[in-house]
């Protein structure tokens, strides 16, 4: 039986452009009956999320995840803070990093693993000040020329 690549639902883009990532981490998502179908729709956002730890339980707030258009009354709040399954160790490493290194949890992307289950992809990361920004975005455009003039050059 030949393996399937994971489904990637949504990724946040933002938080590559914004933060430096310096780890990252997978895990499950705690999601009710009608939030799942609505994640499997491709009806969710993560735009504007982040991850913290309260009591000992990771939390991702700010995951928009829309109302299930069938769902009526078992619909929960779109954005509801979403409990993230993970080793108690990992995050308790996690807390630790956050509070002495100044860095932030921001949930990088939303998956389904070749087993059907819905992960999030969580970075530890390192916010980018401004001219870290314009340095990215000038190699990006620096290597898009270069292979660019690559392409054409292998035309002919």
């Amino acid at each position: 039986m030949a393996k399937q690549e994971n489904k990637t639902v949504a990724q946040n883009k933002k938080a590559y452009h914004d933060y430096f990532v310096l780890e990252t981490y997978e895990a499950g998502i705690e999601l009710f009956g009608t939030e799942i179908k609505s994640v499997r729709a491709g009806k969710l956002n993560l735009k504007d999320a982040w991850c913290n730890v309260v009591n000992g339980e990771m939390l991702a707030n700010g995951v928009h995840i829309s109302p299930y258009e069938m769902g009526n009354r078992f619909n929960k709040d779109p954005m509801r803070p979403k409990r993230l399954l993970m080793h108690k160790k990992e995050i308790m490493k996690l807390m630790g990093e956050v509070k002495q290194q100044g860095c932030a949890l921001i949930p990088l992307s939303v998956y389904f693993n070749e087993r059907g289950k819905a992960k999030m992809l969580v970075g530890l990361c390192k916010g980018k000040k401004n001219y870290d920004k314009r340095e990215t975005e000038a190699k990006r455009d620096a290597q898009r020329n270069i292979e660019r003039s690559l392409a054409e050059r292998n035309k002919y």
